[in-house]
């Protein structure tokens, strides 16, 4: 009996888990980028063996599954790097995330555990041609974003943005409003998505569905896979779009090329960070005043008060209930809009 695929997160905008499919090696000077491929876990020992599926669930992986990911790369602050143009000769490779982006790892946080070891086997093919993500990006018009949006920054990863676009996401959604949410840059996990959707959003996207597999690589490139998404949103008309860029947009992510992508539809910049004094470096480093600071810095009144000293900007921790009427005052005052009033 044939070992069934593992089709990791990055597959879910391609017919893959549901279309059959050949397996066959490709030259190397033929891989890209995005490629889906097809890997053979490896004797996993102390790795971290979770993956994420494309229908968001997360299993177990096990020595001798076959997994069907993308190559990618990663160039995580807190957690560890890799590129699939590293992977040798002898095809081995590691799930840099648990959304399966593939390529070998370069280096880790002695923190964590390491990464799912993978063998390559083959690019997966369809119709006689190799696929990759670019074959089942949104195809949409080219036009500028004119939803007012709220616009979530971090100072690095794990900095609760995400956290962050929830709260937002449920408090316009209770008021009433069409809601679509979007995660713009990073090496994300389905999972942010769906959050996004079971907190009200009616869309929620990210760049996997502009064919990204992560956000690294030339402004260009990601400026091109990213404006048909961008017309996608602005297409569908919501009454406000909640707008998250991961990582900082000093990494290596093209934050900022995003947030140039969107400026224009701006009404509300919110900063979430884990330290009180990232607040004043993000805002120094990147020419950034927020409305509004945030995250795990917040969590206490000193966090807050040194916050708001430092920076002279005002600090709340979005996830407090108690802060829920003055967030929705300044929800309303920015976006120029008569609710949110749904926990007032």
């Amino acid at each position: 009996m044939a070992t069934p695929h593992l089709h990791a997160s990055v597959t879910r905008i391609s017919p893959l888990s549901k279309s059959p499919c050949t397996i066959r090696p490709l030259e190397r000077s033929r891989w890209g980028t995005g490629d889906y491929v097809l890997a053979e876990v490896e004797d996993p020992g102390p790795a971290s063996t979770r993956l994420e599926l494309c229908n968001g669930r997360l299993v177990e992986a096990d020595r001798g599954d076959l997994v069907i990911g993308a190559l990618g790369k990663r160039f995580a602050t807190l957690e560890g790097t890799g590129d699939w143009e590293a992977i040798g000769p002898d095809g081995r490779m590691h799930a840099l995330t648990e959304g399966g982006i593939l390529g070998l790892c370069q280096m880790r946080s002695a923190l964590l555990p390491p990464m799912l070891p993978l063998s390559y086997r083959g690019h997966v093919f369809l119709g006689g041609e190799p696929t990759r993500m670019a074959d089942f990006a949104i195809r949409g018009p080219l036009r500028v974003l004119g939803v007012p949006t709220v616009l979530i920054i971090g100072s690095s990863m794990s900095a609760g943005k995400t956290a962050t676009a929830r709260v937002i996401i449920r408090l316009l959604s209770r008021a009433g409003l069409r809601v679509v949410g979007a995660k713009l840059t990073g090496a994300g996990r389905y999972n942010d998505l769906l959050s996004m959707r079971d907190e009200g959003a009616d869309h929620a996207f990210d760049f996997v569905d502009a064919g990204l597999p992560s956000t690294i690589g030339p402004a260009d490139a990601y400026r091109d896979a990213m404006m048909p998404l961008i017309g996608r949103i602005d297409e569908l008309h919501p009454d406000v779009a909640v707008v998250e860029t991961g990582a900082s947009p000093l990494e290596a992510y093209n934050s900022d090329t995003a947030i140039s992508l969107i400026e224009s539809s701006v009404r509300m910049t919110i900063l979430s960070v884990g330290d009180p004094y990232a607040s004043l470096g993000v805002m120094t480093a990147f020419g950034v005043r927020p409305d509004l600071v945030t995250g795990p810095a917040t969590k206490t009144a000193a966090g807050a008060a040194l916050i708001e000293k430092l920076a002279g900007v005002r600090a709340l921790d979005v996830r407090d209930h108690e802060a829920h009427p003055r967030l929705n005052s300044l929800l309303r005052e920015k976006l120029g809009l008569e609710g949110p009033r749904g926990d007032d």
